[in-house]
């Protein structure tokens, strides 16, 4: 405590030379931008990954059982009766999904079609996305579509009146070579939305009936995944050992994150990998405690003279210095924290960046603060400032200082 005491008089006290004070300002700026950064930059990694995150939730359910053995399974296979059953579960459909090709007007696409069974929105909310026409994979006894964006787009389908288009999968029994068309199946359906999640999705999937999926695809009852929305509130490992248990080993289940384990493993170590870049910026600043609390024992250093003749020793003086530069980096550390945090609201409730590019879901950078990132920003700030500062310091002040120890004598 006493070292303390001293290290704060040594700071707000008016020094003999005003450059010190200019000094000792610049690095608590130099810290304080740094961590700033790095909290802005993980908050805004964390605001993508929730807007990963929610996409997600309007296309993948929370739940979805898939066979263990082929891609597809008898309907009467898993009972969906029982499923609905489930503590948690709150409500279940099916879908058959496989490539075809789409042609429109002339012009052709290939599409990853999603049959889906009546009351498959109360699953997954993809009528939520939608922004054009609505969600209707069947209308009375007429099947339609409903398309992505990016389809849509590479279709060249600008208007949803007299949009028919018309979908081809090859038979499972083979291609011709005598009598090629026989080789596919062919529907045509009337599109009855766009709908618009991300990129990879927009311009990839569509929804129909499973009635039609199963017609085109040659699967008479069949489907190939059972999804599964879960109770608000209930836990996703709960629920996913139950709702296995009632489908039995022949079903994978797998949850909304397993389902994208591998985009979120890789914007996990692109955000951790961020974070180390940053950090190499933090220890480059960190260097500017080094002038500081070198300066500082330049200007205290005829107080030794009276600090040894009082009794202090070297490693009480090393203390002093040691808490002045853990003093600047408190600082530093306290401006920064402030700084970054206060941004991130401001960007979170006013939007003051906006994102160039005009067909991107969202207007400007998103941004989503969490406690765990500013303390493990404030973690390795401590530990970077706390290592310069003693090596520092040990060598400012050398043990057994002949000349000052003369001087008290």
């Amino acid at each position: 405590m006493l070292a303390g005491r001293f290290a704060r008089r040594y700071f707000f006290s008016k020094k003999s030379h005003a450059v010190i004070n200019l000094i000792a300002g610049v690095s608590v700026v130099s810290l304080a931008v740094p961590v700033a950064a790095m909290i802005v930059l993980l908050s805004v990694f964390n605001g993508f990954e929730q807007l990963v995150r929610t996409m997600n939730s309007h296309f993948d359910a929370d739940l979805t059982l898939t066979p263990r053995a082929g891609r597809t399974f008898v309907v009467g296979s898993l009972d969906t009766a029982a499923l609905r059953r489930v503590p948690g579960v709150e409500a279940v459909s099916l879908a058959l999904e496989q490539n075809a090709l789409m042609e429109y007007r002339g012009r052709q696409a290939m599409v990853a079609v999603r049959g889906v069974a009546d009351g498959y929105e109360r699953t997954v909310p993809v009528a939520e996305c939608i922004t054009s026409g609505d969600y209707s994979v069947r209308l009375g006894d007429l099947d339609r579509l409903v398309i992505g964006r990016g389809i849509a787009y590479e279709l060249g389908l600008r208007s949803l009146g007299e949009s028919d288009g018309v979908l081809y999968a090859l038979r499972r029994t083979g291609l011709s070579s005598l009598l090629p068309a026989e080789g596919y199946t062919r529907r045509r359906a009337e599109v009855a939305g766009v709908f618009a999640a991300d990129a990879q999705t927009d311009g990839r999937y569509l929804f129909t009936s499973l009635r039609l999926a199963q017609e085109l695809f040659s699967h008479p009852d069949r489907a190939s995944m059972a999804v599964v929305r879960m109770a608000g509130g209930a836990r996703a490992a709960d629920v996913r050992q139950r709702v296995a248990r009632a489908a039995g080993e022949a079903f994978e289940v797998r949850t909304r994150d397993e389902m994208n384990v591998t985009f979120y493993t890789i914007m996990r170590y692109e955000k951790w990998g961020i974070f180390l870049l940053s950090l190499l910026v933090l220890i480059v600043a960190s260097f500017s405690v080094v002038g500081t609390v070198v300066m500082l024992v330049l200007d205290k250093r005829p107080e030794f003279v009276t600090l040894y003749a009082m009794g202090a020793d070297t490693r009480f003086l090393r203390r002093i210095f040691r808490c002045e530069g853990a003093l600047i980096g408190g600082l530093g550390a306290g401006a920064g924290i402030v700084l970054g945090v206060g941004l991130c609201l401001v960007q979170r409730h006013f939007g003051v960046i906006e994102i160039p590019a005009e067909s991107f879901l969202v207007k400007s950078y998103p941004v989503l603060l969490r406690g765990g990132d500013v303390a493990a920003v404030a973690g390795a700030f401590a530990l970077v400032v706390g290592l310069i500062t003693a090596v520092t310091v040990r060598r400012a002040i050398p043990a057994g200082d002949a000349a000052v120890r003369r001087a008290a004598d």
